[in-house]
């Protein structure tokens, strides 16, 4: 059976040294999440983050929108919080409703206050390899594999999704690391092929159960950021069952990646407080 890369663990160990960092600090840091519409998933995210936050002394504001408003009335309620002095972090949390301009949003943030890293200019930094914030949940696979000393140096990554928050971004970390990384989606012909010749299987469709046995093969470590509610119950990307039998290692789904974006989320706030100070 493949070992069980424990993601809450390793949130348990940073909210420790979090709440001390925060704790140092003249003025408490606040984090703003606006949240558009109502959506299960989402509801999970962000209730880990305002726990996590509160657990730190981190004041975390949720301001919930309705589904039905257009990109003027969101990027307003950005633009108040990105010249509040008092607000040292904003995300926008997605996915936003088809029908909206999500780039135009997410650049409305100001890049300082991006602790998603998710506006062009912070994903230029990430590209050049000089970021001022690396993605939550991409900083988040990082934390983990480093700290079960799971090498990325000469390795073959695979990366299944293709999405600005986090296939696309965790893709380019890995190459800035030494990695060599594939990226396949949708349109990848054989993705079987693909994915069983990488030491390093990185999952993040949203369609459930997508990975099966099939997928993988041994020695393998396998990361999977899916999240998503079937009958009731959180599943990943990846049939867990099948798969943690003939790899070396795995996350678990829920408790692996999602305990990490939230602590990388609060480390990535922690640097834009500390400017300030």
């Amino acid at each position: 059976m493949a070992i069980i890369l424990d993601g809450k663990k390793i949130r348990d160990n940073t909210r420790e040294q979090l709440k001390v960092a925060f704790g140092k600090l003249p003025f408490k840091s606040k984090l703003v999440i606006i949240k558009v519409g109502e959506d299960a998933v989402q509801d999970v995210y962000v209730r880990q983050k305002k726990i996590f936050g509160d657990s730190i002394g981190v004041e975390v504001t949720v301001i919930g929108i309705p589904a039905n408003s257009n990109e003027k009335e969101i990027i307003g309620v950005i633009e108040k919080e990105n010249n509040d002095k008092n607000t040292h972090g904003i995300i926008v949390q997605l996915p936003l409703p088809k029908e909206l301009d999500k780039l135009a949003i997410i650049e409305a943030i100001n890049p300082e206050k991006d602790v998603d890293s998710l506006t062009s200019l912070n994903t230029k930094k990430l590209y050049l390899g000089f970021p001022k914030f690396i993605p939550a949940t991409t900083k988040g696979i990082l934390t983990l594999l480093d700290y079960y000393k799971i090498p990325i140096v000469g390795k073959r990554i695979c990366v299944v999704g293709r999405s600005n928050l986090v296939g696309k971004p965790t893709a380019i970390a890995f190459v800035n690391k030494g990695a060599t990384v594939t990226v396949c989606h949708s349109q990848t012909t054989n993705l079987p092929e693909e994915t069983k010749r990488a030491d390093i299987l990185i999952v993040a469709t949203g369609h459930p159960s997508l990975i099966s046995k099939d997928y993988v093969s041994s020695g393998q470590v396998v990361i999977d950021v899916g999240l998503s509610r079937v009958k009731g119950k959180l599943v990943g990307d990846v049939v867990s069952d099948e798969v943690e039998r003939m790899v070396f290692a795995i996350t678990p789904v829920p408790g692996g990646v999602g305990p990490m974006t939230v602590a990388s989320l609060f480390e990535n706030l922690l640097i834009s407080v500390s400017e300030e100070v």
